[in-house]
């Protein structure tokens, strides 16, 4: 039977995988992190309809997991590839989890009982987890994980866990397979926002990002869904969207344009307002992108709902805890604008995934001066690498929304489809 091998399980991935299975052919889905999944699972809710993400989301990932013809590797990477087109040899590191897989049940008994808590990198940082943990409560596969850098061996999740699934020994192991194609979908990471020091994040409490936005107003989050200011736990009575942080820079090397920045802080201040009504919400603004279907009357409606739009960006955030202060010049009507916003939220742009270099010497793919991965020609060939037999989907090769990743993901499927049927083909003369 044909293979293939989609590296990444963000949505893009997902999606390439499930369609290359339903052609009758194998896939092996590589993710690094515990669960599948990607960015999308952070999310609360998807722009223009403001549809639960999880509820897209979640049903695709259990789709994909149960695929008689996937099989999910998660903490695995991709560690060597050798071989052409139809006939690639694909290394497959499997990093341990210090649970046995087959045994765990996804009880959660073993992190009730934890005593440690630490920095939950999937809640972006405001919120925490145990030395055992899942990522949060959707996972797929439903495993816990056992971080051994931060466990202090107390040895109470041995005595919780009625499987016996979690492991004092665990190694790394390796799997290699044979794959006719390979897509590559490692979508993205958010700009980090402390190099814009005038910006003040990390030196203020109350200047967020937006992915930690998202977290905090995701019902499943660590707040539970109630927006929060970090200093003191009130709720903010003004807030204020800083965009293109990170994109549309050409200071700091980030010339292009993040995609998903305006139609998020739409969303994130629409969803604000209706929960929070006379809370004040302003986002400032280079110029207000919204060209997909539906994306003007999304703010329209936003306008609708009393969000106030500025145009121009504020140079920095000045005062101090629990007093800062944001001036702008409105360039419309040509004047200062002073606000004092009790949060800031930091609308940060996508960048390169921080291990793509590596995965682009390895594939022998090239990539371009903003370090995305380079495709054969936008109009025609838009998930084509120069490498026969590999391809990209998603935002591996630029930013992107949820739907052209999904379209995306779609249109590498159909290429790898389409090379080993011809394949097949040639055998068979």
């Amino acid at each position: 039977m044909a293979e293939a091998v989609v590296i990444g399980g963000g949505i893009a991935g997902i999606t390439a995988a499930l369609d290359i299975a339903g052609h009758g052919i194998r896939v092996h889905l590589v993710e690094r992190e515990p669960s599948i999944g990607g960015h999308m699972a952070q999310l609360d809710k998807t722009f223009p309809t403001n549809d639960c993400s999880m509820c897209i989301l979640s049903p695709k990932m259990v789709d994909v997991s149960r695929h008689p013809l996937v099989t999910v590797h998660t903490c695995s990477e991709v560690k060597e590839v050798s071989g052409k087109a139809g006939d690639f040899t694909v290394t497959i590191l499997k990093h341990p989890r210090f649970v046995n897989e087959a045994d765990c049940n996804g009880c959660g008994d073993c992190v009730q009982i934890c005593p440690v808590e630490v920095y939950n990198r999937f809640d972006a940082g405001i919120g925490v987890r145990k030395a055992i943990y899942k990522p949060h409560p959707q996972v797929v596969p439903d495993i816990v994980i056992r971080d051994t850098e931060h466990c202090i061996e107390c040895g109470l999740c041995y005595d919780a866990c009625g499987t016996g699934a979690v492991l004092r020994e665990d190694t790394e192991k390796t799997v290699t397979v044979k794959a006719a194609a390979i897509v590559v979908t490692t979508g993205y990471r958010t700009f980090d926002p402390r190099v814009k020091e005038q910006l003040r994040y990390f030196d203020l409490p109350d200047v967020i990002t937006s992915l930690e936005l998202e977290r905090m107003i995701n019902a499943s989050g660590p707040t539970g869904g109630r927006l929060a200011r970090i200093s003191d736990g009130t709720t903010p009575r003004s807030i204020v969207f800083i965009q293109c942080v990170g994109s549309r820079d050409v200071a700091i090397d980030r010339p292009y344009c993040s995609c998903v920045c305006c139609m998020y802080a739409m969303k994130a201040a629409m969803l604000i307002k209706e929960k929070y009504p006379d809370t004040e919400v302003t986002i400032c603004y280079i110029d207000r992108r919204a060209y997909g279907k539906g994306y003007e009357e999304y703010l329209n409606r936003a306008e609708s709902l009393g969000v106030r739009f500025i145009r121009g960006l504020p140079a920095e955030v000045c005062g101090s805890a629990g007093d800062m202060t944001v001036r702008v010049e409105n360039t419309e009507k040509g004047e200062m604008v002073t606000i004092h916003p009790e949060l800031v939220v930091l609308s940060v742009g996508m960048e390169p995934a921080d291990d793509l270099t590596g995965l682009t010497q390895m594939l022998g793919l090239q990539a371009d001066t903003t370090g995305f991965l380079s495709i054969e020609d936008q109009k025609v060939a838009p998930v084509r690498t120069l490498v026969p037999g590999i391809y990209v989907a998603g935002t591996a090769t630029a930013p992107r929304d949820i739907p052209d990743c999904v379209a995306q993901g779609g249109a590498a499927a159909m290429q790898v489809v389409k090379d080993v049927y011809r394949k097949a083909e040639a055998w068979s003369l």
